[in-house]
């Protein structure tokens, strides 16, 4: 908690000596707004987010600092927002995401957001770690040995989507089995829960829900309770919008209703 707070301080005094110094290694384009400039614009704005977003949401017990930082950032390159990107991955570090599980994010949302997406967050996640000296022995090698594979699961989930789809769209079909869950939901350095948060908050904040309820069910397989998933459908809605989360809602709500007690 005490490290929370001191963040959310360091946030709150967006004009600091380190958020300078911050702005100063990186191209303007990408550097997170001062309270001054939004003030300069929307005073109203700049009162919210110090005393709703900073003073209340990220300080709600349901969801942990570290899972709050792992859902803003999936949030903020699937909808390929870049200016706020830079505090957030810092943030996210001294949260305790590794810079490993930061390229994973990364790499998972080409899949799930859009390959020019992903290479937007990559040019300016280069710049963040340039600046905390983080090197490649800090990153996920390309091809790791994988997780294990559910087999039952897997045959399962590849005989329906084959038997609906399989005739008229054998390409895709085959990618979704072979790379999607063959490979990249296997991939070991980020952890089947967080892989499965980082899904469900980038289809949220793409407002993506027709694929939300096998994914909300697979993150509730790998550990999300549902009142984390609650959680991060109300942090999403300061992210991604109040219109994305309400049509999370009903969704989100039949998962729950139909799930084993």
């Amino acid at each position: 908690m005490k490290r929370l707070a001191a963040t959310i301080a360091s946030l709150a005094l967006i004009a600091s000596s380190a958020q300078a110094q911050e702005t100063n290694a990186m191209p303007k384009s990408k550097s997170m707004l001062s309270r001054e400039d939004v003030r300069m614009v929307a005073p109203a704005l700049d009162k919210y987010t110090q005393d709703r977003l900073l003073g209340d949401v990220w300080k709600r017990p349901g969801l942990s600092p570290r899972d709050r930082s792992i859902v803003t950032i999936a949030a903020l390159i699937a909808r390929n927002h870049t200016i706020e990107m830079p505090f957030y991955l810092n943030l996210a570090l001294d949260n305790g995401v590794k810079p490993r599980e930061i390229s994973e994010i990364v790499t998972h949302l080409a899949f799930y957001s859009g390959w020019a997406n992903a290479m937007s967050a990559v040019a300016v996640a280069k710049d963040v770690f340039a600046a905390r000296k983080i090197g490649s022995d800090q990153l996920p090698a390309a091809s790791p040995p994988p997780l294990a594979l559910d087999e039952a699961a897997e045959a399962d989930r590849a005989t329906r989507v084959g038997q609906q789809f399989g005739a008229a769209f054998p390409g895709i079909v085959q990618y979704t089995t072979d790379v999607l869950f063959r490979d990249l939901w296997l991939r070991p350095d980020l952890a089947p829960r967080d892989r499965s948060l980082v899904t469900i908050s980038a289809l949220i904040a793409s407002g993506q829900v027709a694929q939300l309820t096998p994914h909300l069910n697979k993150a509730m397989d790998n550990g999300l309770t549902q009142g984390e998933a609650a959680e991060v459908i109300t942090h999403l809605a300061f992210y991604a919008g109040w219109p994305n989360a309400f049509s999370a809602l009903p969704v989100a709500k039949d998962v729950f209703e139909k799930r084993p007690r």
